[in-house]
């Protein structure tokens, strides 16, 4: 049974903990003019970083310039230069 939940743990949890990280690290890390995909599926560019408040300003439409204001924790994804030009 041991063995059961050290492979376990070695197989799941510690991946996905590793990408958790991953994530977290990406979007402290976020800047003006970085690409990223929301939680809701939206694509956009991200215009202002409020790290106190832990609030990001995306640009979503490049038309008419429509914003949003999210949650740094909204962010699902900041996508890469490969993903952009797949995009």
């Amino acid at each position: 049974m041991a063995i059961v939940m050290v492979l376990f743990y070695l197989m799941m949890i510690r991946p996905q903990k590793r990408k958790e990280q991953e994530l977290r690290n990406q979007v402290n890390a976020i800047k003006e003019n970085d690409r990223v995909l929301t939680v809701g599926g939206i694509y956009g560019v991200v215009t202002n970083v409020q790290r106190d408040q832990q609030r990001v300003t995306v640009r979503v439409d490049e038309s008419n310039g429509t914003k949003l204001r999210l949650n740094m924790s909204a962010i699902a994804r900041v996508l890469t230069a490969e993903e952009q030009e797949n995009e």
